[in-house]
């Protein structure tokens, strides 16, 4: 995708300049999706990061001052903190303007925005279905979205309009769309996010605490298997604290569900009934070539995940 269009925002912040932020801004300068970025982070050395490296248009010393005139608010923080961020910004939102996210949660993340947002400013959360294990304002490149998947999840009263404009943001920065409520999104993902990162930690811990394999071995041994539970394991820790602390009934009903399998193939295991774990194995296997399929991967994934030119 090239520039070159009509801006679809003309002066768009971004609060919080982490990996999907700083993605977010290469892809917009890519696809001449917005005409000013302003950003804000906390962390004064973040800001600083940003600057030296020419992420965002402004880098402001507050969010209020990185709000001021945007027409669209993307709320880029860990879950736990976005009702706070929303609370400081609220007075100071442009009537007419669209707030966004990009948290992994959906429903505590409506209950703490949006009480929050002031009449006349458009509340649409969103979910951009995209990631590596990377995090912080260096780690983003303009086609972390390409083909991947970022779900609407319009609340009640969403104006439609608003929600029309940011799908077609979504889309000019390359992903796919689609619309989901926020209960079912958040199942969703304790399926296909939360609870393999859950059991991506554990199994790295497990291997921390069997001291009968030293460290060095699992370093050097590391078959894919091992090397990509790493990989997801190195994920933000703040992130994923809080992700699981606000998606606790979903993540709790998938786990449960995951210990029921594991003890069937305790099971198969200890009675040697290979003709389950076969047909286990077949099953889950025909998942995998379904996301293949999909376009979401390829037949020789790259478990280090090569960060790309932004």
């Amino acid at each position: 995708m090239s520039g070159g269009g009509a801006p679809i925002y003309n002066r768009v912040a971004l609060i919080g300049l982490g990996l999907i932020a700083s993605s977010m801004y290469w892809a917009m300068k890519r696809g001449g999706v917005a005409g000013h970025v302003t950003g804000y982070a906390r962390s004064e050395e973040t800001r600083e990061t940003a600057r030296r490296i020419g992420l965002c248009d402004t880098v402001c010393d507050s969010a209020e001052d990185a709000v001021a005139g945007a027409d669209l608010v993307v709320l880029a923080v860990p879950v736990g903190a976005m009702g706070t961020v929303a609370e400081a910004i609220a007075p100071h939102l442009a009537p007419g303007a669209t707030v966004t996210d990009v948290g992994s949660v959906k429903k505590e993340v409506i209950a703490a925005v949006g009480p929050h947002i002031p009449e006349g400013v458009h509340f649409v959360p969103g979910h951009p279905l995209a990631g590596t294990e990377h995090s912080g304002p260096e780690s983003g490149f303009s086609t972390l979205f390409d083909n991947r998947w970022c779900l609407i999840v319009p609340v009640a009263g969403s104006d439609p309009d608003a929600v029309a404009r940011l799908t077609g943001f979504w889309q000019a920065l390359g992903a796919l769309t689609d619309e989901m409520d926020a209960e079912h999104h958040d199942l969703v993902l304790a399926v296909t996010s939360h609870t393999p990162h859950l059991i991506a930690y554990t199994m790295v811990g497990v291997a921390d605490d069997l001291r009968r394999v030293t460290d060095s071995e699992v370093i050097k041994y590391s078959a894919a298997g091992f090397r990509d539970f790493t990989r997801i394991a190195a994920s933000d820790p703040t992130m994923w604290r809080d992700v699981f602390l606000t998606n606790k009934e979903a993540t709790l009903e998938i786990l449960g569900r995951f210990t029921e399998e594991l003890f069937a193939l305790q099971r198969a295991i200890r009675k040697g009934d290979g003709e389950h774990l076969h047909a286990y194995f077949t099953r889950t296997r025909a998942i995998r070539r379904g996301i293949i399929e999909a376009g979401q991967d390829t037949d020789a994934p790259d478990f280090g995940r090569v960060k790309m030119d932004r």
